[in-house]
């Protein structure tokens, strides 16, 4: 167990938070939503209620889709685009796909490389070869996609409560709600990701894989140091 902790602790980490912050949101979510109800001398709900509420659902999936489109762009974009000095940039000379070689595909491969990296062409080495993105941008619709459906509902919901006529599917599309909901996550994740690839040009985290070492150049970029 102690080596399973061990060799997963950033996972575990980060894992635990989420579910800490979760049930935080979901807790501080219900009394906020119940005192709404109240003051419109409607009837408060449970917990249970609340967590598979519309408003809920919509408020947790807005937060996972901008975080899974950060991702998926920055997975993307790192393919092609270099930024000088920063360690989350590949090397300057190696912008695109890179060579079998560099990748370790095929003839390159080597005795512990997993069995898809070992074919030379056809379908499996290509998806295993875009997996990451795959999945990233597959997570990144599917949470996009429960946030409009669980977002109309709320919306609507809130359309009655105030005797106001509910919008369609694509009505939903054009209201602020949607957009606000979308582009307040977005704007943000591309600031954090911008502000990382930047400051990592400069400053140190001494002992982070996201940091260069203390004494490396500022002008060293990527695996360069």
């Amino acid at each position: 167990m102690k080596r399973f902790l061990h060799d997963n602790g950033l996972t575990l980490f980060f894992v635990g938070l989420f579910l800490c912050t979760l049930i935080g949101q979901a807790l501080t979510g219900q009394a906020e939503y119940n005192h709404q109800l109240l003051a419109d001398q409607l009837q408060p709900i449970s917990f249970l209620r609340y967590v598979t509420s519309a408003p809920f659902v919509a408020d947790v999936s807005e937060n996972w889709q901008s975080e899974y489109l950060q991702f998926w762009l920055y997975i993307m974009a790192t393919v092609w685009l270099v930024q000088r000095g920063s360690p989350e940039s590949k090397e300057l000379d190696k912008v695109g796909v890179e060579s079998a070689e560099d990748q370790k595909i095929g003839e390159h491969s080597t005795e512990d490389s997993p069995r898809w990296a070992k074919a030379s062409s056809g379908p499996r080495l290509w998806i295993f070869s875009h997996s990451l993105s795959l999945v990233m941008g597959t997570f990144f619709v599917l949470s996009w996609l429960v946030q409009y459906i669980a977002g109309r509902v709320a919306y609507n919901d809130e359309q009655l409560r105030q005797l106001q006529d509910p919008v369609g599917w694509s009505g939903y599309l054009h209201t602020p709600d949607f957009w606000n909901r979308t582009l307040q996550n977005w704007q943000s994740e591309f600031l954090a990701v911008a502000s990382m690839v930047a400051f990592s040009i400069y400053l140190r985290q001494r002992g982070s894989s996201q940091s260069k070492p203390v004494g490396t150049s500022h002008a060293a970029t990527g695996l360069e140091s």
